[in-house]
């Protein structure tokens, strides 16, 4: 039999949740319909380690075609943090990087993971150690226009302030990275408007049913630290997000939200948000059926 695909800790994940997955497919190399599939792409989500060894999410733009892939085993990208990202110092040569491909036009995904083998002042390059693809449940389809890049300044805030929490309590869509002694990831969640509740600096984040990969809870059994990014669709803003978390497996806290099969806190510790960051603005979302299927937060229930 060949060895299983997980690690120990979402193996355990697993197990909390009753579920199981052969992980049939998780590949150490990217099939050609993944590698054509980053090519296509204006925008690519990633995940690094900063200075600390803390979990940092960011998104890495330019025109489509600069993610190529020379061989089944490595990423070129043509692209770095713009000036103030917090996780331009997570991203040199040597570390980790958890990618997340996601065409918000098409639903699609893939993911791809491994080592950060060179870079310049143009790019990186990722030696790919796993690959797989992902459902397109909760992803809601938007178009995107190309804008003129703008010079953003990084604002460090010492708390989730009134604009803040607004941007996260209209958010469909979130990114959260993790990571484990076994790399890094960066997914993709998403809900209807108000899925994710606040409550001062503390997030509560329901997770519906997927894959049973269970790769994101898997990290967080082993290493709480995470991070969590929110876009501004129609501004091309960005807030990036470090905390701690605890997954919630079962429990009365769960009734509070329909469709939600656990839930995940994340009390945030640092917080960036760097205005117009992104030369992109997307349409109004149309949401998918699966996103449809689930509420928001009723606080009556919640409490």
């Amino acid at each position: 039999m060949d060895a299983s695909p997980f690690h120990a800790g979402e193996l355990e994940a697993q197990a909390l949740a009753g579920e199981s997955s052969r992980g049939a497919g998780i590949r150490t190399f990217m099939p050609d319909q993944h590698r054509d599939f980053f090519a296509l792409l204006p925008y690519l989500f990633a995940a690094g380690r900063d200075e600390r060894g803390k979990p940092i999410a960011t998104v890495l733009t330019s025109p489509e075609g600069f993610a190529t892939s020379p061989t089944p085993n490595e990423l070129a990208i043509a692209a770095l943090p713009t000036p103030g990202d917090p996780a331009d110092v997570a991203l040199g040569i040597g570390a980790p990087i958890g990618l997340l491909g996601l065409d918000l036009r098409t639903r699609r995904r893939n993911r791809a993971n491994g080592l950060i083998s060179e870079r310049d002042g143009s790019g990186l390059k990722v030696a790919v150690s796993q690959s797989f693809g992902n459902c397109a449940k909760y992803i809601q389809v938007r178009q995107h226009e190309l804008v003129p890049a703008a010079a953003a300044a990084t604002e460090e805030l010492g708390n989730l302030d009134a604009a803040a929490s607004a941007l996260i309590a209209e958010a469909d869509t979130l990114f959260i990275a993790s990571g484990s002694e076994s790399g890094l990831d960066i997914s993709h969640r998403g809900g209807r408007p108000g899925f994710v509740r606040i409550e001062g600096n503390r997030l509560s984040v329901p997770d519906f049913a997927g894959n049973s990969y269970f790769n994101t809870f898997g990290n967080l059994l082993r290493e709480p630290a995470t991070s969590l990014l929110f876009i501004d669709f129609a501004k091309g803003d960005v807030l990036q997000l470090q905390g701690v978390a605890e997954v919630v497996w079962s429990g009365q806290e769960l009734v509070g939200l329909d469709g939600a099969r656990r839930l995940l806190h994340v009390e945030v510790t640092r917080a960036w948000r760097r205005k117009s960051a992104l030369p992109l603005r997307w349409s109004e979302a149309e949401p998918a059926p699966t996103t449809l299927a689930t509420g928001i937060w009723r606080q009556d229930r919640a409490a």
